[in-house]
């Protein structure tokens, strides 16, 4: 969880009467402001626009490797940590990377790196989340560290630096309590000042609390543990006395349902597991939660990496959503989709653009385009259907560049793909994970009459009834553009 600091305060002057020296005050104040702000004060932040599901660039418009990251709030900086790997995967750096808005981040450098330690120069970095001591005024790094090959150590590390920039002081790695596995890691402050790691241990299938000790450099007892649920990825933060566990399940790259847990004390009891956000979490996977505090409001952004190797890429593909939480009560948590986002961190206030969705009506049939059974899984088959109101018939286009858009199942967040990316007549289209294929990609041509032609970019074939079906479940195939009534569709909005 992020930790705001605050710097200690100017030094104001001596009050004293007479208005000579009233007036002198205030030009002196005038100057030192001026200095200030010469000297780089930040300016106050305004509302920007954050585009989810893209690689963010930094200042000097390099692409940002800042994955499995954590941010800590410094004065009036945001200082961004996250992995950034060499391209066989292993550890590279430990980056960082400050803003004032949430946007516009300059790289501040590398805060750890292979040649920190010997024992990082074959090594496997990962999800690092820094925190602040404050009585010991350390900054203390928590990581994943394997060997470089494979992933047989689960260890804990640690690394400290008296600035938030560092560089840090690699402090080695251990199994805590020199017992338990330990591989995603987070870390957390409470209000009391008590630190926590939470790691995930024993293959996974065991998501374990640490107190930490006071120096917050090691492990001084297991909390709470959670056996067996095989849950990952956790982000811990606190809202209003309200603990919330916010985690993945374990699927390697590939994005799953989300969930959370609750609770009022850190050791328990915990509430069961519930699923926020779409089983995807929306092409997503959890890495931190930022509390932004504002004038106006106190908002929660939930941090995901949408992993470049989940959608056919590289981990350099990678890229990120972002998203505001949202509290129906005071311990539910609830998650929407949007293409955008809008933060301004002096108020605190963080906003979606709700996704428009659409139906898809067959002008040959008149029925929907539709998911089987409503299924969430990959290589689900796509049909037509009487229409109704179910998720699994709502599409989301989403830009795909060049004029073509993904079309996005809402019950699912899964994308609307030609199956093997078959360039064939009657190739089956089905639902799956969201990618940079083509066979994902469709434009939406006129057809005239209130209609349109989906066409896949791949192979340049209509989105088409098979057989010219009026039956409910008849299957959605690609075929040649004809202009037969088949393979014409009507947009109504969702």
């Amino acid at each position: 969880m992020s930790s705001s600091i605050t710097a200690p305060p100017w030094a104001r002057p001596y009050r004293r009467h007479g208005r000579a020296l009233a007036v002198l005050a205030a030009v002196l104040a005038g100057a030192l402001a001026c200095v200030a702000l010469d000297a780089g004060t930040p300016a106050e932040a305004a509302t920007v626009t954050i585009t989810n599901r893209t690689q963010f660039r930094d200042t000097s418009g390099n692409v940002i490797h800042a994955h499995g990251g954590g941010i800590i709030k410094v004065d009036a900086h945001y200082y961004w940590f996250g992995e950034s790997r060499n391209s066989d995967y292993s550890f590279r750096a430990v980056t960082v990377y400050r803003s004032t808005d949430l946007k516009n981040w300059e790289y501040r450098g590398n805060a750890l790196s292979q040649g920190s330690a010997s024992e990082l120069g074959s090594a496997n970095i990962e999800r690092p989340k820094v925190i602040y001591n404050r009585s010991t005024g350390q900054y203390v790094m928590w990581m994943h560290k394997e060997n470089g090959k494979d992933y047989g150590e689960a260890r804990a590390a640690v690394a400290t630096s008296g600035s938030v920039e560092g560089p840090y002081t690699y402090r080695g790695s251990f199994r805590p309590l020199n017992q338990h596995m330990s591989r995603d890691i987070t870390a957390f402050v409470d209000d009391d000042g008590t630190g926590y790691m939470v790691s995930a241990a024993r293959e996974n299938y065991d998501l374990h609390v640490y107190r930490l000790t006071a120096d917050y450099t090691n492990v001084a007892s297991l909390v709470r543990a959670w056996p067996g649920d095989h849950r990952e990825a956790p982000a811990l933060f606190k809202r209003n006395g309200v603990y919330f566990m916010l985690t993945s399940g374990a699927t390697g790259w590939d994005p799953n349902q989300q969930k959370y847990s609750t609770a009022t004390s850190i050791t328990g009891s915990w509430s069961a597991w519930r699923n926020v956000g779409d089983s995807t979490a929306f092409g997503s996977q959890t890495a931190f939660v930022l509390p932004i505090q504002g004038s106006k409001a106190t908002s929660y952004l939930y941090m995901g990496d949408r992993w470049g190797p989940g959608f056919g890429g590289t981990y350099a593909d990678s890229q990120y959503v972002w998203l505001p939480l949202r509290f129906p009560s005071s311990t539910t948590l609830a998650m929407d989709s949007s293409p955008q986002i809008t933060v301004d961190t002096a108020t605190g206030e963080v906003g979606g653009l709700a996704p428009s969705y659409v139906t898809l009506v067959n002008r040959n049939s008149g029925k929907c385009l539709d998911v089987v059974n409503g299924s969430s899984e990959n290589n689900a088959e796509v049909v037509q259907y009487t229409c109704g109101t179910g998720h699994n018939q709502q599409w989301n286009p989403q830009d795909a560049a060049s004029g073509y858009v993904n079309l996005v199942a809402r019950h699912s967040g899964k994308c609307l793909d030609v199956v093997s990316g078959s360039t064939a007549d009657n190739a089956k289209v089905i639902q799956y994970t969201c990618g940079t294929g083509t066979n994902q990609q469709w434009q939406l041509q006129d057809a005239g009459g209130g209609h349109l032609r989906v066409v896949a970019r791949h192979s340049g074939k209509c989105l088409t009834v098979s057989g010219s079906s009026t039956a409910n479940s008849a299957r959605v195939v690609q075929a040649g553009c004809d202009g037969g009534a088949a393979g014409q569709w009507q947009r109504r909005a969702s």
